[in-house]
């Protein structure tokens, strides 16, 4: 098949690249060095993968690379940089313990962060349903809901 033109801004630097119709988000962010977005079951299933494209979490081995043309792309550690929420949300899972093997993680907080910026409050029901779409299998969940509840009532606090 051809190859397809793309532009894309990832954690604030644009990219030009050309890519394969087929190929997806999460190939194309490796391909590019942004490690930091894991590669688990590439079906949808796992979530560790997710990224925000645009605004809104995504779970990049499921979004194709060319559905990102002209968008923007954040990884954890892109977020991490710059972004408030993200930064007091990695250090919420460190002080948690939400963290075991970390395979998880990136995709845990992107998805707390998508969680809280869309207006996600301290109610751990509900913040269990927005990471419904990531798996741990090693903190229990527990440890990740307290994280992201700990940020989410200190947001409502300041508030």
């Amino acid at each position: 098949m051809n190859e397809i033109n793309i532009t894309v801004t990832v954690n604030g630097t644009e990219i030009n690249a050309k890519v394969k119709p087929e190929l997806s988000l999460l190939r194309f962010l490796r391909g590019q060095g942004f490690y930091d977005v894991k590669c688990g079951c590439e079906m949808g299933d796992c979530g560790t993968c997710t990224v925000i494209l645009n605004g809104q979490a995504v779970k990049s081995c499921i979004t194709l690379a060319a559905q990102a043309d002209g968008g923007t792309v954040w990884t954890d550690k892109g977020l991490g940089v710059c972004d408030d929420i993200t930064k007091r949300l990695q250090k919420a899972f460190v002080e948690h313990g939400a963290i075991q093997c970390g395979f998880c993680t990136p995709g845990m907080i992107v998805a707390g962060k998508a969680y809280i910026d869309n207006g996600g409050r301290a109610d751990r029901e509900e913040i269990k349903k927005a990471i419904s779409g990531n798996l741990c299998r090693c903190t229990g969940y527990k440890k990740i809901v307290d994280a992201i509840f700990d940020v989410a009532e200190k947001i409502r606090k300041q508030e």
